[in-house]
């Protein structure tokens, strides 16, 4: 009879406390003309910022509101610039979460900003993980686990290209899933017997646990 395995996730939530502001942010020298408008985006409590590389006279500046005040040309395109800025940051926010589901205030800035996030990646773990392990046979390690680690990983990479066509793939978008997925592969692809999925599934966990507190 088969046995089934089950994973432990740390799982990020999304939270709901998110929330962007626009401020004026006056310089220490500053004495008179228009000041910097800059970006504060929130993201439970975590806060990120950047310069819009627009300005405002501040006795012009509707603080309550983030916007600038009156109907001048020049306020309305400050306002519109803005408003358009904002879209960008709740559309960056809801591709975080369709992508990953995680979301913090640095990668929706990173997102607005175009600079690339690099997540942790899980082959670039494993191999990782396996060389160490490669530097301590016959001190802390056999001959034998090491191999099965090595076997774990190919097993791991041909697991993504089978169900993803991908080279290696980001430690957030692995889930219980994923696991009950790789769990159907060695099984139903790679013919291994119970004991020997169950041997997989836990080497894998370990490389998960590795992996999370990098995240």
């Amino acid at each position: 009879m088969q046995s089934y395995i089950c994973l432990t996730f740390k799982v990020t939530v999304i939270s709901v406390n998110f929330s962007l502001l626009f401020y004026l942010k006056k310089q220490e020298n500053y004495r008179m003309g228009p000041a910097p408008v800059y970006l504060r985006i929130t993201v439970a409590g975590q806060r990120a910022e950047m310069a819009t590389g627009r300005g405002c006279e501040p006795d012009r500046w509707n603080a309550p509101a983030g916007r600038a005040a009156g109907t001048k040309a020049s306020s309305k395109t400050l306002n519109a610039y803005l408003d358009s800025l904002q879209v960008k940051v709740y559309e960056a926010q809801r591709q975080l979460v369709e992508a990953s589901g995680l979301v913090t205030a640095t990668a929706i800035k990173n997102r607005v900003i175009g600079k690339e996030e690099k997540g942790v990646m899980l082959l670039e773990v494993f191999q990782d993980h396996n060389r160490r392990m490669e530097a301590l046979v016959g001190d802390e390690f056999a001959p034998g686990t090491l191999e099965r680690y090595t076997t774990s990983l190919r097993h791991t990479a041909d697991f993504l290209q089978w169900k993803f066509q991908v080279q290696d793939i980001d430690i957030r978008k692995i889930d219980q899933a994923f696991i009950t997925e790789y769990e159907f592969f060695l099984r139903s692809i790679r013919k291994c017997s119970n004991n020997t999925v169950v041997k997989y599934i836990k080497n894998f966990g370990k490389i998960i646990r590795i992996c999370q507190p990098l995240c």
